[in-house]
């Protein structure tokens, strides 16, 4: 499942946590839901990744100035 943004599937990593945290689902749904969480927790790490790594590009510079440079995700580079 491709997710639109961090914040959307953010929200949806939680409502996913609370969900399993009742313990109200059959083991099946459980392992399903866990399994796309996982997922999503795996988009929001890259996401992260992704952010800090600009930060620290637009932080950067050899006389100590903020200067921003241009940015490629792991995806363009490949």
């Amino acid at each position: 499942m491709k997710y639109e943004n961090f914040e959307k599937a953010l929200a949806r990593l939680e409502s996913i946590v609370a969900k399993l945290e009742k313990g109200e689902l059959a083991l099946e749904e459980a392992l399903k839901l866990f399994e796309e969480g996982v997922n999503i927790s795996r988009f929001c790490n890259t996401k992260l990744d992704e952010a800090e790594r600009k930060v620290k590009i637009l932080l950067e510079d050899n006389e100590g100035q903020l200067v921003e440079k241009p940015f490629r995700s792991e995806e363009e580079v490949f």
